[in-house]
């Protein structure tokens, strides 16, 4: 079974998704509004709800991402309890995903050689999420 990521945002989450769709080059994403859910008696949908994103879904690197805002009752806690890991044998992808991944961002740390990859980064993107980008070679897939 696979592990699922999904993500929450304050009301950003159109802008984030269509954001990591280019990055990515993924399929046009594919968006749900809490406004397109018919609504049931005793649970009135505020206005201000109605055009947020109940749910949203990319497929990055095989892997599924989901994607929601929360509704405004709900208090959204961004912290650096989530980060995504991209691994990838192509040394000019885990470059080019870095570059575009830290407009706007916050480099934690710079794209490099460590003892475990001949490139890895770190970086908290303009929407607050982590993203660790690690080139990944035969040897270090086989230590896996």
């Amino acid at each position: 079974m696979a592990v699922q990521t999904y993500i929450n945002f304050n009301g950003n989450c159109r802008e984030a998704v269509e954001f990591y769709a280019e990055v990515f080059n993924t399929e046009k994403p594919r968006i749900m509004l809490f406004g397109d859910v018919p609504s049931k008696e005793g649970f009135p949908l505020a206005e201000e709800t109605k055009n947020l994103v109940m749910h949203s879904e990319l497929k990055i690197k095989e892997s599924a991402v989901m994607f929601s805002d929360v509704p405004p009752d709900m208090p959204l806690v961004v912290g650096n309890n989530i980060s995504l890991v991209i691994g990838s044998r192509d040394m000019d992808e885990i470059k080019l995903l870095f570059n575009k991944l830290k407009v706007d961002g916050t480099v934690v740390m710079d794209l490099q050689e460590t003892f475990w990859s001949k490139c890895y980064g770190f970086l908290i993107d303009k929407f607050g999420i982590g993203w660790q980008l690690s080139y990944e070679s035969e040897q270090t897939e086989m230590s896996k």
